[in-house]
Formats: C-alpha cells, sequence, structure tokens
C-alpha cells in the first residue's frame, strides 16, 4: 500500500461499538484493501520480506487507531515495510559475525564431540603388555663392502626397587623432569599445547610429557613421533594413573630411561659413569645422571669435553629446582661440587677402532635427526656405513708403524700421546676410514670428532682461498697472488686493523723479511699470514672456512687478525671437509658415514647429498699449487712418501699440545693430528720430549702417517695428478714496494745471499733448504758451534756427509753434499735439504759460512754432527717463540 492509501480510522457514531478485532486475512472481504502483492505494503496481507528472518506473529487484539498508526510510523518516508516486533536489516561487517545462538551451537557441538572422542579412546585403548623396547635388541653395523664391523650386543639394563634408590637422587629426576609429579594428574594439557606452541614458533622442540607419559612411552609404545601414539599415550596414562600408585610409576621410569652409554635404567646408569650401585649415589652424582635424561649424549662430559659448560648449566638447573621444591637445603646446595664422571667401560665387543666408528656412525644419525637417540637405542637397525675396511685397515697399520709401535714408558710424554685421523672422497663426501684413538676400551673419547685441540697453521690456507674468493689486495693495492711480497719481520705489528695492536712472533722469532705468499706458507710465517688476515678482512676469513666445511659454531673461531694462526678448535673430521673442499675444486657437500639403514625391512630416508660451488675453482685450485709447494720444498716434504701428487699444510697448536698435517691427493683428503692430553685428567699436555723428539711437528710423525696410509689406501689405483686453474697472476712475480730509508734493518733477518768477500755472517737462511751462498774455504767440518757469527743459535744438525769441494785457482768450486736433517725449521723437519751453497769468492783460509739447518736467531738444529773429522754437540734449550706450522 503506498502512503496515499492509508486507512482512515473509524469514526465515531451513534452508540458504542465492539472493538474491531485485527484480521489481516480478512481484509479483502471487507473490501478496505484487495488481496495481492501491495497489500503488504501495509503489513496486511502477502508473504513475508524474504531478505527479513521470520519474526513471531502480532499478538491478537491489536487493532483499530493503535495499530493503525504503528503501521503508519513503520513505513512513513521510508518505503521499506517493517511489521511489528521485525528487527532491522544487518548491514556492514555485523553480516559477518554469527549470532550467539550460533556459537553456542558450534561450541556444544565441539563439546560434545570431544566428551565423546575421550570416551572412546577412553574405551577402546587398553594398557597392552610390555613392548620389545622394553628389551631393546642389538644394532648391526656393517662396512661398506657388507661385511660386519661391529654389534652394539644387549641392552644393559638391571631392574631395582624405588626404596634403594636414595631419596635425593629420586628428587633429582623430579627436578629435572616433572617437579609436580606427585600432585599432578597423569596428563598436563597446559603444557603439552606449550610445548607444541614453542615447537612451532621455533623456540626448539620441547617436551610437554609428565613422568607417566614418558613411562607409557618407554615401557608400553615406543619412541616414534607419530600422532597415533600420542593418542595412545594420553588414554594409557590415565588410566595406568588410576591403576597404579605413584611409586609404582616412578620406579618403572626410573628402570627403563636411557642415559647414554648403553646404560637403561638408573643402576646401570650409575655403574656406567661411577662405577657404584645405585644406592650409594650422593646427591650431586644423582642430580648430574638425572641431568642425562634430557639429552645423554650431549651431557656427557667424557665423550664430548666440550660440552662441559652445557652439562654444568644442566645440572644447576636440576639443583636449584631441588631447591625450589624444599627438597635441598641452600647450605648443601652450595656444598655440592660438580661430580665428574669416569671413564667409559666398554664391552669388549667394541674394543679397538670399532667403538670409535659405531659412536661416530650413531652421532651422525641422531646429529642429522636421521634417527632420534631413544629411537636407535632401541635396536634392530642394519646399519651399513661408508667405512672401507682396507683403507680402514690401512690407516691403523700407519698409526701403529709411526706412532704406537714408539711408544715407551721410559719417556714420561709418552703417556700423553692421542692420535686422531680421518679420510674423505672429496668426489663423494663419504668419511672413507677413521682412526679414533688407541683402543676404544681404553680410551673412550674419539680423538676424530673432538673439537677442543687447536687447529694451528693448518688454517692459513682458508686465509688465502678468501684472498682469492673476493678479490683482496694488500694495504698499498697490490693483487693477493703466490708472489704477491708481504713483510715477514718477527713481530711486525699488522696494518689497517682497529682493534689494537697485534704483532704476532713467527716460529721461534724467526725473520724473514720481504718474502712472497708461496715461500710465507712454506714456512708457515705468522706474521705474514696474520697481515693478510686484516687485508681480506678477518670476517671475510671466518665465511670462506664456514664454507668451505668448518662449523659455524666452532670453538674459537672468531673475527680477528689471530684467526689466521689458528686458534679455532675444529675437529680433525671438520678439518678433513674443508680440505677436501679444496681437493674437490671448491665444491663441496656435508660429510656422510651411512649408505643405508634399514629396521623390519623397511629403509630409513638419508639427507640427500648436494654438493655446491662453495668457494670459486680458482681460489682453490691456486690455494692447491702453493699447498704442492709445501710438500715438494715446505715444511711437509715427509709427505713425499706417499708417492702420489700431494698438496698439505703443517700445523702446530700454542705449547706443542697438537701437530697437524693436513693434505689431499686429487682423489682422497686426509688429515692427522697428534694431541697431548693426560690419561687420568683428560688435562691437555705438551708434547715435548714424546716420541724422543724434542719438539713435535706437523711434518714429523704426522706427515709421515699421512703419507703411509694415502700410499697404502690408494695402492690398487693409478696416481693421478691435479687439473689446476688457478687465478689471474698465480705465476707472475709481483714487485715489492720500495723499502723505507727510514726503516730499521730487521734483526736476525733472512734476507739474501752473500755476495763478495763473507766476512764470517751467515746472512741467508731459507727453512727447509740451506740454499745461501758462502763465501771461502770449506774445511769439511762442522764443530758444533760454527766458527762464524752464529747469531744466538746452537748449529746441532746432523750433517751426514762429507764435504767433497775441491780448491782451484783460488775458486772453491765443489759442493757440499751433506744433508741437513735434524731440527725444527719453523715447525717442520729440516728432512732431506741439501746444502746448495757455492763457494764463489775467494778463498780466504777461513771457514767463514754457517750452515744453520734450524734458525738464525735462537733457534736448535737438532740432531748431531755426523762425519769425518767431526763433532757431537748435545741438545740445547732455545727461546721457545709462538708456534705456527
Amino acid at each position: 500500500m503506498s502512503d496515499d492509501e492509508q486507512p482512515e480510522p473509524p469514526h465515531p457514531g451513534p452508540g458504542p461499538k465492539a472493538p474491531r478485532k485485527w484480521a489481516p486475512r480478512d481484509l479483502g472481504a471487507t473490501g478496505s484493501t484487495p488481496p495481492g502483492p501491495d497489500a503488504a505494503a501495509d503489513g496486511s496481507t502477502g508473504p513475508a520480506d524474504p531478505d527479513e528472518p521470520d519474526e513471531p506473529d502480532e499478538p491478537a487484539g491489536r487493532s483499530g487507531p493503535a495499530g493503525a498508526a504503528a503501521a503508519t510510523g513503520a513505513s512513513a518516508g521510508t518505503g521499506t515495510p517493517a511489521g511489528p516486533g521485525k528487527r532491522p536489516k544487518r548491514t556492514g561487517w555485523r553480516r559477518f559475525v554469527p549470532r550467539w545462538r550460533v556459537v553456542l551451537g558450534i561450541v556444544l557441538l565441539i563439546a560434545l564431540l570431544l566428551i565423546g572422542g575421550f570416551i572412546a579412546g577412553y574405551t577402546l585403548v587398553s594398557i597392552p603388555a610390555a613392548n620389545a623396547g622394553a628389551t631393546a635388541q642389538s644394532n648391526v653395523f656393517l662396512y661398506a663392502d657388507g661385511t660386519q664391523l661391529a654389534s652394539d650386543g644387549e641392552v644393559n639394563r638391571e631392574n631395582v626397587q624405588l626404596a634403594q634408590v636414595p631419596l635425593t637422587v629420586q628428587h633429582a629426576v623430579l627436578a629435572a623432569e616433572d617437579r609436580d609429579f606427585y600432585s599432578e594428574r597423569a596428563v598436563d594439557p597446559k603444557a603439552m599445547v606449550r610445548a607444541a606452541w614453542n615447537t612451532l614458533t621455533g623456540k626448539g622442540t620441547q617436551g610437554g610429557s609428565t613422568i607417566t607419559q614418558q613411562y607409557v612411552k618407554n615401557y608400553y609404545l615406543g619412541q616414534e613421533q607419530t600422532v597415533t601414539r600420542k593418542v595412545k599415550e594420553f588414554f594409557i596414562a590415565i588410566k595406568l594413573n588410576r591403576e597404579e600408585t605413584k611409586e609404582d610409576i616412578l620406579a618403572g621410569y626410573l628402570n627403563t630411561s636411557y642415559f647414554g652409554r648403553n646404560a637403561y635404567g638408573i643402576q646401570a646408569a650409575s655403574q656406567a659413569y661411577y662405577s657404584k650401585d645405585v644406592e650409594k649415589l650422593t646427591t650431586g652424582e644423582g642430580a648430574y645422571l638425572a641431568s642425562l635424561l634430557n639429552s645423554p649424549s650431549a651431557y656427557d662430559v667424557i665423550a664430548h669435553p666440550q660440552n662441559k659448560p652445557r652439562a654444568l648449566a644442566r645440572w644447576n638447573y636440576v639443583l636449584d629446582g631441588m631447591v625450589k621444591k624444599k627438597w635441598l637445603g641452600a647450605s648443601e646446595r652450595a656444598a655440592t661440587t660438580f661430580p665428574v664422571p669416569g671413564k667409559v667401560k666398554p664391552r669388549a665387543g667394541l674394543a679397538g677402532q670399532r667403538g670409535y666408528l659405531v659412536e661416530a656412525v650413531k652421532d651422525y644419525l641422531t646429529g642429522n635427526k636421521i634417527i632420534d637417540e631413544n629411537t636407535l637405542a632401541t635396536g634392530g637397525y642394519r646399519i651399513t656405513t661408508t667405512i672401507q675396511k682396507d683403507k680402514q685397515d690401512a690407516f691403523v697399520k700407519a698409526v701403529d708403524d709411526t706412532v704406537n709401535s714408539k711408544l715407551s714408558t721410559d719417556r714420561k710424554a709418552d703417556r700423553n700421546v692421542r692420535v686422531g685421523g680421518a679420510s674423505i672422497d672429496p668426489a663423494s663426501g663419504k668419511v672413507l676410514a677413521m682412526y679414533g684413538g688407541i683402543d676404544y676400551t681404553k680410551q673412550y673419547v674419539n680423538n676424530a670428532t673432538r673439537r677442543d685441540f687447536q687447529v694451528g697453521s693448518t688454517f692459513k690456507p682458508f686465509v688465502f682461498t678468501s684472498a682469492v674468493v673476493n678479490n683482496s689486495k694488500t694495504q698499498d693495492g697490490r693483487p693477493i697472488t703466490p708472489n704477491t711480497v708481504y713483510d715477514g719481520t718477527n713481530k711486525r705489528p699488522v696494518q689497517g686493523w682497529d682493534g689494537g695492536s697485534y704483532a704476532p712472533a713467527n716460529e721461534d722469532d724467526a725473520s724473514y723479511g720481504p718474502i712472497t705468499v708461496r715461500t710465507a706458507t712454506d714456512k708457515s710465517v705468522n706474521a705474514v699470514y696474520a697481515q693478510m688476515a686484516v687485508d681480506v678482512g678477518s670476517a671475510k676469513v671466518k665465511q670462506t672456512a664456514i664454507e668451505l666445511g668448518l662449523p659455524a659454531d666452532t670453538p674459537d673461531l672468531n673475527a680477528s687478525p689471530s684467526i689466521a694462526l689458528g686458534p679455532a678448535t675444529a675437529s680433525v673430521l671438520d678439518m678433513t671437509q674443508a680440505y677436501a673442499t679444496l681437493a674437490g675444486h671448491g665444491r663441496h657437500g656435508t660429510y656422510t658415514m651411512v649408505e643405508s639403514v634399514i629396521k623390519d625391512g623397511e629403509k630409513t630416508e638419508l639427507p640427500a647429498q648436494e654438493p655446491e660451488q662453495a668457494v670459486t675453482r680458482e681460489a682453490a685450485d691456486t690455494t692447491t699449487s702453493m699447498l704442492q709447494s709445501v710438500v715438494d720444498g715446505g715444511t711437509g716434504t715427509a709427505a713425499q712418501a706417499s708417492g702420489r701428487p700431494s698438496a698439505g699444510k703443517t700445523g702446530t697448536a700454542e705449547q706443542d699440545k697438537a701437530a697437524w698435517f693436513a693434505g689431499y691427493t686429487p682423489d682422497l683428503a686426509t688429515v692427522v693430528a697428534l694431541m697431548g692430553a693426560d690419561p687420568d685428567t683428560a688435562v691437555q699436555q705438551p708434547l715435548y720430549g714424546a716420541l724422543g723428539f724434542p719438539r713435535m711437528n706437523g711434518g714429523g710423525p704426522p706427515a709421515q702417517i699421512w703419507a703411509q696410509y694415502t700410499k697404502g689406501a690408494l695402492r690398487s689405483s693409478e696416481p693421478k695428478d691435479f687439473d689446476l686453474e688457478l687465478q689471474d697472476g698465480a705465476n707472475i712475480p709481483v714487485e715489492p714496494p720500495a723499502p723505507n730509508p727510514s726503516q730499521p734493518p730487521t734483526p736476525g733477518g733472512d734476507q739474501g745471499q752473500t755476495q763478495g768477500q763473507n766476512q764470517g755472517q751467515d746472512q741467508g737462511q731459507t727453512g727447509g733448504r740451506n740454499q745461501g751462498q758462502t763465501q771461502g774455504q770449506n774445511q769439511g767440518q762442522t764443530q758444533g758451534q760454527s766458527q762464524g757469527q752464529n747469531q744466538g743459535g746452537l748449529n746441532q744438525g746432523q750433517t751426514q756427509g762429507q764435504t767433497q769441494g775441491q780448491t782451484a785457482q783460488g775458486q772453491n768450486q765443489g759442493q757440499d753434499q751433506g744433508q741437513t736433517q735434524g731440527g725444527a725449521d719453523n715447525g717442520g723437519t729440516n728432512t732431506g735439504g741439501q746444502i746448495q751453497g757455492q763457494t764463489q769468492g775467494q778463498i780466504q783460509g777461513q771457514d767463514q759460512g754457517q750452515t744453520q739447518g734450524g734458525t738464525t736467531n735462537g733457534g736448535t738444529n737438532s740432531g748431531s754432527t755426523e762425519g769425518p773429522g767431526a763433532t757431537t754437540t748435545g741438545l740445547a734449550a732455545r727461546p721457545r717463540g709462538s708456534r705456527s706450522p
């Protein structure tokens, strides 16, 4: 009905009338408004507005003027019908908000589903019998050829009653794992939600399980991380909590938990770590065992000494929790000291190298999250490794021949000798052999994987590689190549470093003056490489080392000039990865120790090996060309015994606590290290006097082991030459900068060759080979102390030849063919260096030349003088500079 057709109010008539009832369906009959579509306009008839929700009918009896007025007011001025009781149509964002009735319905539906699901789960899931994991089976480890390497044997477990476990030990476990165990329910939904949230938001994988749930997982189910297992664990825990006491559940948990060292249960753990029964555990010992429950391998301070800070933090967390729960007094807490666990007593089946290999493979599987530690410990896996038996045997023989067979109880230092080694195929990244120590049953720590000994000068090649990668230049703008000239003056302050004064000493404080990078690499000159680290940028050097294969979290891998001298404590395996990258022309892929993992006929997926170009080929190959020079005529000449084209670098840690040789052929990268550690306390010790050597260096036993192993490992293959692509200018000499007339002369510097008459001063020295030119009459004798001016050093080199020079017309034209074979020359052995000096001046009737197989200033050329007319001098102590090679 339109606005012009409003119904008129009734007129008063004579006499009273009964009130007219509102009957919209009768309007058509009365003739006031014909029924039809338009009738809906005044609310009298017709269908409801389809856009409006159904509303209740108007109560009967509403009619007359009031009803008409209501109808008129609802529609006047709008043209929109608005019947009595109807709500206006929703607009805007309100259209998308569900009404409270809908929300309430959804909540009720969810609640019904959860209740129904809980009832169904509780009814259907029953407590099963103990699973096979409660009596875990052995894992079998195989060599690459399928022959058996080792089996980790039966599970070490001995159940005990809860009453046998000291109350402080029980409380330590509760403080570590579930502090509200006795007061809480079987499951903690809040903790489970919190753990899930922390995992999803990247705060690390966290557990939200109570001790009851963990016991159910250990004893009835398994370690698989599946939704089905978690659901079963939830319901079984609730039922178990109703059927067993808290004491029974705690006892079961203590007897089924894994503590590392193949120890299942608190009694086995007590024996494995402290060689005592559980009843005798102290509070501190119990707190340490409780700490292991979180991550056994990560907190074993004997197997992984570098993790001791983490273990201490966890141990303190446990004790502080005991104090907080009033299970331990503050005074007793303060008096508790960390109880260092004892040595591992592995089973005889893992004697020799087998135990080291098995543990390294386990670490690889768990560290790469292929199998978690607890799941692997349940056993049943058949694991084929990448270890090749023939190469493994060759490594063991090389160490036995060079070191173990020469250890003597008469030399105190020999008891501290440790050997570690690893060998990788550069093409595939597979670990082909590993030497972990003398015997896994005697020395538990794997020397190939430990990260607590400095790598020394084996780090220096990474500095040069970084220089090429970054197109670096010297402070005066010259490109850095193998032929770039640096100042090798001892204790020369580095230039361009804004972090304070830094002036590293060279080996035995020797000075070299202007020297090329190649020669500085041969001699391992600290002054040159510290300056190069600044020229490149120490942060860039660090990044290159990481790209080559060193872990980013390697201890003491810090961005400063000293990074070049190798204070970082990477493992032997880490360094082997990095050198394998150089051997592989700069391509790097993570190493692997596993070919396949099978359990119950099903293969476990392994990470894909996807090598990438970590550094440019020119950078890797140019570094290789320099390391070839180290083997050909530098500190690593002993590696020539491999009979293969080789590249390598020697290195020595501070105070001779470790000596390294890292090298490679085109098809095999190997690193060997001798380490000094007290067998009782594990404290690092110098290797002075070990194996009969006054000082230990990488060019000695490490290089000799490397050569023998490489020769044996590759005996069935033909030698290969390096295929190198060098950087531009690598073979072009670079002119040194003009000398500074105001610069004082280098004290003791080895800067040149004598020309004319030599007045008794030896001004030339080249470390591994004595190539200085001598003028004067050579009388064929080395008399212990040189007759000329030996500037502070003692000549104790082994001269094993005869002076065969001949005097003709006042010219000495012969060659001194004796070989100087003793003494550490800049950290390497001076083996086979020929004294090639030729007399070119007039014979003055005096021996005015000096043979200095050691160092010019204050170094010793250790050994004895042998030959006709010669005298032998004893070993002399010499001032010790910093060790670089």
